[in-house]
């Protein structure tokens, strides 16, 4: 259900994209639906390798890097999907930040909240909503 929450919220999130950005265009509705499942993927599976790879840059661009990479996955999405065309590279940068901040605000609304709260032993994540467990680790030796 997660996934098919996620898909939507892509979906949603690269038509707003299509109608904003100059340059980034679908021919219908099936082509955005496929565009945001391979956006999905690449996001996925591509991406960290070329976050892990370029991490030493992108620490020393404070993460603006990343912008970038984000823009070449949105560019690669174009090439692999007919019919989702984009201009250029600019254009695929501006159309991937606009998309991660109506994806992400999207996700926000859609997804279900996660629980947190202040346990006995102080501040922490509790885990799913409900879930009263808690794991209290203590450092001793094996001499106490």
């Amino acid at each position: 259900m997660n996934f098919l929450l996620k898909w939507l919220a892509n979906i949603t999130a690269l038509l707003v994209v299509v109608h904003t950005v100059t340059g980034v265009s679908v021919d219908s509705w099936q082509t955005a639906v496929v565009a945001a499942l391979v956006l999905g993927m690449l996001n996925a599976f591509i991406r960290p390798f070329f976050i892990v790879l370029t991490l030493p840059f992108n620490v020393l661009s404070l993460g603006v890097l990343t912008l970038f990479i984000n823009g070449f996955m949105f560019y690669l999405a174009a090439r692999f999907v007919k019919g989702f065309s984009i201009a250029g590279f600019w254009s695929a940068f501006w159309a991937a930040l606009l998309f991660s901040l109506v994806s992400f605000l999207l996700n926000l609304m859609l997804m279900p909240k996660v629980n947190m709260r202040v346990n006995r032993y102080g501040s922490g994540y509790s885990g799913k909503a409900g879930n009263d467990n808690v794991i209290d680790v203590e450092g001793k030796s094996e001499e106490e």
